[in-house]
């Protein structure tokens, strides 16, 4: 275990150093968007009956926000680290293809959750949040991150240039996460967007972290852990597989 926690720690350290830029910058993004979106639709739209729609909008930020920093982080780092020439560090030492990928997840999911953490207190400045099921809160926000760390590191490791990189996040990731719901219930969507939403994993996401808020959501909590759940297993099988090939890392 000496080389796994080595691993995770070099990967804390290595977003918790620059926190100015991995922390605190996404934080005050959410928060212009909460204060942008908040001033221009607040008494316009009613999500859920008795839901101001900047307490509607606070968690949807929040886990947006986990999101895109847990995949940024797995994937920006092995990115760098294969640019520089440092990555043979990290695959010299006996580490087994598990290891390396429990390291780089946790890591990403920790950058995750703290982001969203960080979001969630900041918006307690502009409306109050409750928590209705806390547990649906902390299960949607650790397994939305394992799964957005998981996808970073198949895209680090896929990646050879940081414009492939920056192409994943501006056409998959971007897209997925802003079509999701976190701006608005995909009720007030017409039919055929309703039906394509449901095809976004990632609106699962959303939409369960925010049921353990209010208590309501767009469908079931449990749907929507299920396709998550499965979309962790999926994710870790492919990236266990290429961690074991070595496929781009030792080849």
């Amino acid at each position: 275990m000496t080389g796994f926690y080595t691993l995770f720690y070099k990967e804390w350290l290595r977003f918790w150093k620059v926190s100015v830029q991995t922390v605190l910058a996404p934080v005050l993004t959410a928060l212009l968007y909460l204060l942008v979106f908040g001033h221009a639709l607040r008494g316009r739209v009613e999500v859920f009956p008795g839901v101001d729609y900047i307490a509607f909008l606070a968690p949807g930020l929040a886990m947006m926000s986990v999101l895109q920093n847990s995949f940024a982080n797995a994937s920006s780092s092995l990115m760098q680290s294969k640019m520089t020439g440092n990555i043979v560090f990290v695959l010299l030492p006996p580490l087994s293809h598990r290891e390396f990928f429990l390291a780089y997840l946790l890591a990403a999911m920790a950058r995750g959750v703290v982001v969203g953490a960080g979001v969630l207190l900041a918006t307690l400045w502009f409306t109050e949040v409750s928590v209705v099921h806390p547990w649906w809160v902390l299960l949607f926000g650790v397994c939305g991150s394992a799964v957005m760390g998981a996808l970073g590191i198949v895209a680090g490791i896929h990646s050879d240039k940081i414009d492939q990189l920056a192409a994943f996040t501006n056409f998959i990731i971007l897209p997925l996460t802003f079509l999701s719901g976190v701006f608005y219930s995909i009720q007030s969507l017409p039919a055929f967007w309703q039906a394509a939403s449901h095809l976004n994993p990632v609106f699962y996401m959303i939409d369960g972290f925010r049921y353990g808020f209010f208590g309501a959501s767009d469908t079931s909590p449990w749907l929507s852990l299920a396709i998550v759940g499965g979309s962790f297993i999926a994710l870790s099988w492919l990236t266990l597989g290429l961690l074991k090939s070595g496929y781009k890392l030792r080849q």
